[in-house]
């Protein structure tokens, strides 16, 4: 048995990805109740949309020069680990920052989070509201994207979000707090395991990388409205 000597207090994930985790679920929900409400909560569903395409962005980025454990080098697992972490022959070093089950999980959220921000920028609700790149693709596109981003691409995200939670609660359950690590940053492990680097100089270039994919999003944004001439 451990005790709390033996543990090794360990930074896993550094403060702009525990920013972009919990301001990404405060812009889904957003998303999720402006979309329900239609009409003119639309006009913030646009910009809950935007947020998170500059969200996305900057966490594409940064899982290729982050912190180490938010590096997607540092939870990409081949198909044999998953398969050994279910059977409960995972590793050590699986618990310090995403699992084999985690990973799924995280690119399984991202993937389908770029699908719905993307055909969002292409959807029309043919009433009042259009994404600002509608006018760049034909007809027969526009209704492919505004029918996967109404009726599939929705669904598909919150169910993930439900299965997200829902192993959440479960790893709560068995003593293991994974929010705690995404409020504070760090974990105690039972393995010697390298710390994220989390200093000012990697927060000002995470900074400056954000205002960058934000400058992107907002114009973007600017692209529904044709240029005068």
């Amino acid at each position: 048995m451990y005790t709390n000597k033996s543990l090794n207090k360990v930074r896993v994930w550094d403060l702009p990805t525990r920013i972009f985790h919990w301001t990404l679920a405060l812009c889904v929900l957003g998303l999720a109740i402006t979309g329900t409400l239609g009409g003119d909560a639309m006009v913030w569903h646009f910009w809950f949309g935007y947020s998170v395409l500059a969200l996305l962005l900057f966490r594409v980025i940064w899982g290729l020069v982050g912190g180490r454990w938010s590096r997607f080098g540092a939870f990409i697992y081949g198909p044999q680990s998953v398969i050994s972490y279910l059977k409960g022959q995972g590793k050590p070093e699986h618990g310090v920052g995403h699992s084999p089950i985690g990973a799924v999980s995280v690119f399984a959220l991202l993937g389908a989070s770029l699908a719905q921000v993307g055909t969002g920028l292409f959807s029309d609700d043919e009433v009042a509201f259009a994404g600002p790149l509608t006018r760049f693709v034909s007809n027969a596109t526009v209704s492919l994207s505004t029918h996967y981003h109404a009726h599939i691409g929705k669904w598909l995200l919150l169910g993930l979000i439900a299965l997200h939670i829902a192993a959440i609660l479960f790893y709560l359950r068995r003593k293991h707090n994974l929010v705690g690590a995404m409020l504070h940053g760090d974990k105690a492990l039972v393995v010697a395991a390298p710390s994220a680097r989390d200093d000012a100089v990697s927060r000002g270039l995470a900074l400056l990388i954000l205002a960058a994919c934000a400058a992107l999003a907002y114009w973007v944004s600017g692209l529904a409205t044709p240029p005068a001439f």
